[in-house]
């Protein structure tokens, strides 16, 4: 088994803690801090480091709902439908999937029933989209 490269040392060091700074990145990935501003500069500009989040407990976050909904699109208007998704605010991510279904989306709003009307009157409205199955996070474990 090989040791973990820089850049994935690097990486892991980031996924950890994406608020670190690079004198801490350094350390913990046993580089120089000039090696760790290289290695993220490329990982942006080559698209691995897409962009920095922050994790959130939903239970805590009283001002918002959030579901994981996983949403069924007709395949010949996956482009559209895909594009009109992304269009839409309340959807902070959206991913393709190989489970269940063939999108999964992140979708916030300020309470349940307006998580709701997000999943039915935008979502389900997608020309092409044909099912929207939301799962409501309640409590962050990890």
């Amino acid at each position: 088994m090989r040791a973990p490269s820089t850049e994935d040392r690097v990486l892991a060091a980031l996924e950890k803690d994406a608020q670190a700074s690079y004198a801490e990145i350094a350390e913990t990935a046993g580089v120089s801090k000039p090696t760790v501003r290289k290695y993220i500069k490329k990982l942006e500009d080559d698209g691995v480091i897409v962009g920095y989040s922050a994790d959130i407990d939903p239970k805590k976050l009283s001002s918002q709902s959030i579901a994981l909904v996983g949403i069924d699109v007709e395949s010949e208007r996956y482009v559209e439908a895909t594009r009109a998704l992304k269009s839409l605010d309340a959807i902070e991510s959206l991913y393709t999937s190989s489970g269940d279904h063939m999108l999964m989306a992140e979708v916030r709003a300020s309470d349940g029933d307006s998580l709701g009307d997000v999943i039915s009157e935008q979502i389900l409205s997608v020309d092409g989209v044909t099912a929207a199955h939301p799962s409501f996070l309640q409590e962050r474990l990890k």
